[in-house]
Parts: structure tokens; C-alpha cells; sequence
């Protein structure tokens, strides 16, 4: 729920499911569907399908248990690098580096002098935080998180609090007295409003008001653009949000 979502948006949503579906057995027991209604206006509303797949997958194949070792985590579905090492060094106590856009973003500016980090590199950015961790299992975890909660707190993308910052006395860009950054700048996303994300948005919240299929007439309203909102329920279709029956436009298992 964290990726590509604030934490302020993800906890009540995270409480709903927790004590809808406590454990991992309790989600897989359900169609995919419910996970994708559930899920509401979190945004990415496949995260949703591969959760949902996660759990099955966890049930079927790890009795249920979450497991800690990073290759069975990345065979997960929708588990990627950081999820796994976060899931292996925060609920399981293990040395691993885990690298978000804020440990990132300490790193840079702390030990390489830059205002920002280049672009991410997975095998480049693991490296660079496994040669700052405590050798010690539990002492790398705490310093993970710390450096995850130094980059969300203080050291901020536009506004660092560099006069409170801990590390200020060695921070390398701070020595340098602040350079601007000259590298390449990731791409910026494109506007909401009016895209076919939005789209894809607004005929998924008809899909999850309804208990029942909907037929193509009643999406009509959803969007007057023909041919976006064409794309859009194609999109969805494709992706596994949604299915198509003879009686209309529905959730996957309903």
C-alpha cells in the first residue's frame, strides 16, 4: 500500500483490511474482486491484484506464513527489491540494505555532495547503503530506519532542515556549502486530470459501487470522450481489474 502512496492516506486503509483480512489466509479465501473494491481510491489499483495474488501465494506455498528469505519474497507477485528487503529487515530482523527515495536522497547529499541523487539503480544503490550498515543485524535495521526517518523528516527534498539535521557536521553537501544539482532529473508525470488514468479511475469506482455487473450503457456517464473511455475499459480489462460478461462490465470473481 506504501509504494507510490503517502503514509497518511495508506493507515486507515491498512486498518480496515487488518481487521478485515488479519492474516494472509483470510485475504487468499476471498475473490480478487473484494481486494480491488476494498482497496478504494488508493490509486494503482493493481497493487490491489497483486496483493491479493501475494496471499494466495503465501498460503499455498509458505503455509500461510510470510516468508523471510529475499529470493522466496521476490518470487512474490508485486514484491520488488525493496519490499522484500524491507519486509526481511523490519519484521524479521535480518541484515539487508533498504533503499527508498529518501535513504536515496541522504546518501547523496550526505556521502556523495549532491543536492540530489541520480537516477535509481537498484544494484548501485543496495551497494552504497550496505557499505554504510552496522555489521550487527540489529543495529542495521535501526539504521535503515533511521535513515529512511532522516530523509522524510529533515532532510527533505525542498525544504532540508539542515540546522537540525544530526549528521550536518559530516554531511558532504553541506562541506560544499549546498551546490545546485547538474545531473539528470527524472521525468515528470504527466497531469491526472483528464488522463486515461483518471479514466480508468472513474469507471473502476462504478465497478466497485455495484454488486452486480454493469452494462456498457450505464458506464456512458462516466466519461464522454468515446475513444478514451474505450481505451480505458480495455485497459482495465487487460490488466485483470476488471471482466467482461454477457451481462455487462464487472469485478474479477464477481
Amino acid at each position: 500500500m506504501l509504494q507510490q502512496t503517502p503514509v497518511a492516506r495508506v493507515v486507515p486503509r491498512l486498518e480496515e483490511w487488518l481487521e478485515r483480512w488479519p492474516t494472509p489466509g483470510h485475504l487468499a479465501a476471498v475473490p480478487a474482486g473484494d481486494a480491488v473494491r476494498a482497496w478504494d481510491r488508493l490509486g494503482y489499483p493493481r497493487r490491489a491484484l497483486n496483493l491479493h495474488a501475494c496471499a494466495v501465494a503465501i498460503t499455498d506455498c509458505h503455509g500461510g506464513v510470510v516468508p523471510h528469505d529475499i529470493d522466496e519474497l521476490l518470487a512474490l507477485p508485486g514484491v520488488g527489491p525493496y519490499t522484500a528487503r524491507a519486509v526481511a529487515v523490519f519484521a524479521y530482523g535480518h541484515r539487508h540494505p533498504v533503499v527508498d527515495t529518501n535513504v536515496r536522497r541522504v546518501i547523496a547529499r550526505a556521502i556523495g555532495g549532491q543536492g540530489e541523487p541520480a537516477a535509481p539503480s537498484t544494484r548501485r544503490d543496495l551497494a552504497a547503503m550496505d557499505a554504510l550498515l552496522p555489521a550487527a543485524s540489529a543495529e542495521a535495521s535501526t539504521f535503515n530506519a533511521a535513515a529512511m526517518e532522516l530523509g522524510a523528516v529533515v532532510c527533505t527534498a525542498r525544504s532540508p532542515l539542515c540546522g537540525e539535521c544530526p549528521i550536518r557536521a559530516t554531511c558532504a553537501w553541506r562541506a560544499a556549502g549546498y551546490p545546485a544539482y547538474l545531473g539528470a532529473r527524472k521525468a515528470v508525470q504527466k497531469r491526472y486530470e483528464g488522463s486515461d488514468r483518471q479514466v480508468r479511475g472513474l469507471i473502476l469506482a462504478e465497478l466497485r459501487a455495484a454488486d452486480v455487473p454493469v452494462a456498457d450503457r450505464e458506464i456512458l456517464p462516466a466519461w464522454p470522450d468515446e475513444a478514451q473511455r474505450a481505451r480505458a475499459i480495455a485497459g482495465l480489462l487487460a490488466d485483470g481489474l476488471a471482466v467482461n460478461s454477457a451481462a455487462g462490465f464487472g469485478l474479477p470473481g464477481h
